[in-house]
């Protein structure tokens, strides 16, 4: 058995599609440069109100009641990604017969997706979640599958063996919408094939044959000697009794979306009301893959002036934004609030013109919480708080810290914060080592400047006036170290290092002291404990 998805009218589809208020008002799609736009498709209430295909966009435009858009092909590209993306969800077999049609092969779908009505209904609600209102229809063969899809309404099941009664009512004007229709042809091609098939519905229409019951009844060598191979192709597509193999799909898993402006905008406000909209789409399309993503390329288009010859000239310009995540989410109103952030921080700084923005598919992390782990904040409210945290003070000063492979003082970088789990170490600790305490070095920022008492070159007293009870009388000592991971530079070796302990009033403390050889000062860098 095979299904059929196909989405009538396809150009006003994907413009509902990313404009879904639309779809009640009178919307009529136009084509063309100017001055010589013409219409080019039309819903059921512009063509209530007179708007037909082929009226010029100056005649439209003077019924006030209709919404003009220009056809966009990237919202065409797009919606046709969502529809193998919905059709895909059900089979790994899926044809892409046009810009809107595909063909699934339902074999051994049903232990997985239930009864072939169930599947044809799932079908039917998962292209609505994409933003297609599309009709689907199950038949024992791929074209009679796709002549019920392009014939009736809705979702339609057609029995085995019944394929001829139940399309035999269906116009003749079905058998040939493929050509009218095909993604391929253009041109002086497109054109022959359209003249091709207003003769042979001319002959058709002489004869009397206006429907697929009346062309089956039709005596196959009559009908080889007047129509020749073609008019034999017709008489076994109108029996429903043609049958191939399909061929399936192999285009990359790429989700994308986009959206053209006819005015630019300038604020970050109506900038995110369009951001909500596309990333409600990709999230749509990423979960009927089972799929999520770790990272979100964003590209505005932003217009610009430049002077040429005394004229000023519009061009646009490319403005990216990457934002990565630490682990691959499914959230739409967490990347749009990741992104007003992100924007906030990095203004376009100019009008823009067209958004495009990309998800990269990774798969759904599968992780388990342990009974004796702490509990930890779920990654996605963690990242928002990054995100804020670092609008606030800057990226460069949030993360997580990273030591670098160098004796250098403050020898570390900032990371990007990623959750996970503890890392297991390498060896085994042995009893010994488990028990050893280990003593940690608390820096004090800035140092604290002390005054230092030398003895016959030794160290005897020091005294730090702005923390008092860093004082006293050195009771042990241990350098000086001269150490810097940059032993190349001048100023690598300029000062002198010591681990001293302090006889306070009824306390010892153990500090590290510096001379700076340059300046001459002496420091108390911190303490340990």
């Amino acid at each position: 058995m095979f299904a059929c998805v196909f989405v009538p009218n396809f150009p006003l589809a994907a413009v509902f599609r990313a404009e879904p208020e639309l779809r009640a008002r009178a919307v009529a799609v136009f084509e063309g440069k100017p001055p010589l736009e013409k219409v080019f498709a039309v819903n059921h209430n512009a063509g209530r109100v007179g708007i037909t295909p082929g009226m010029t966009k100056a005649q439209a435009e003077l019924c006030p009641e209709v919404t003009l858009r220009p056809r966009s092909l990237l919202q065409e590209s797009a919606a046709h990604a969502a529809l193998l993306d919905g059709a895909q969800s059900f089979s790994p077999c899926v044809e892409d017969a046009a810009a809107d049609t595909v063909i699934l092969d339902l074999e051994g779908m049903e232990s997985l997706f239930g009864t072939l009505p169930e599947i044809a209904h799932n079908l039917f609600d998962r292209a609505a979640e994409l933003g297609l209102d599309a009709n689907v229809a199950v038949a024992s063969n791929p074209d009679a599958a796709m002549l019920a899809a392009r014939g009736f309404l809705g979702v339609t099941v057609i029995p085995v063996g019944k394929e001829s009664d139940s399309l035999g009512s269906l116009p003749v004007e079905v058998l040939l919408a493929e050509r009218w229709e095909s993604k391929e042809s253009a041109g002086k091609k497109k054109e022959e094939e359209q003249n091709e098939s207003i003769r042979l519905l001319a002959t058709l229409d002489r004869w009397g044959v206006r429907n697929l019951r009346a062309l089956a009844a039709l005596p196959e060598i009559a009908l080889s000697e007047r129509l020749g191979q073609e008019g034999l192709r017709l008489r076994q597509l109108a029996r429903g009794a043609a049958s191939r193999t399909l061929v399936p799909v192999e285009a990359p898993a790429v989700f994308e979306e986009a959206v053209e402006l006819e005015y630019p905008i300038v604020l970050l406000e109506p900038l995110a009301f369009l951001l909500n909209r596309l990333l409600d789409l990709i999230c749509a399309r990423l979960a009927s893959r089972a799929l999520s993503t770790q990272e979100l390329r964003l590209t505005l288009e932003l217009e610009s002036f430049s002077s040429h010859n005394r004229q000023s000239e519009i061009n646009h310009r490319p403005f990216h934004r990457i934002l990565r995540l630490p682990l691959p989410m499914l959230d739409a109103k967490l990347f749009l609030k990741l992104l007003q952030l992100d924007l906030n921080a990095h203004p376009p700084g100019a009008p823009i013109m067209k958004i495009h923005l990309t998800a990269e598919p990774a798969r759904p992390r599968s992780a388990q919480g342990g009974l004796f782990q702490p509990p930890s904040p779920e990654p996605e409210k963690l990242e928002l708080t990054l995100a804020r945290i670092a609008g606030l003070v800057g990226e460069s000063r949030v993360g997580a810290l990273e030591l670098l492979d160098t004796h250098r003082a403050e020898g570390f970088r900032m990371r990007r914060f990623v959750p996970g789990a503890t890392p297991e170490t390498s060896r085994q600790k042995a009893p010994a080592e488990e028990k050893a305490a280990v003593a940690a070095l608390r820096m004090f920022r800035p140092p604290l400047r002390a005054t230092v008492t030398l003895e016959n070159g030794e160290l005897v007293r020091v005294v730090c006036t702005k923390k008092k009870e860093v004082q006293g009388s050195v009771l042990w000592k241990a350098g000086p170290w001269r150490s810097s991971g940059d032993w190349w530079e001048r100023e690598a070796w300029a000062r002198d290092e010591w681990d001293i302990a302090l006889q306070a009033v009824d306390t010892v403390a153990l500090y590290r002291l510096v001379h700076d050889l340059l300046g001459g000062g002496w420091f108390v860098e911190g303490t340990y404990d």
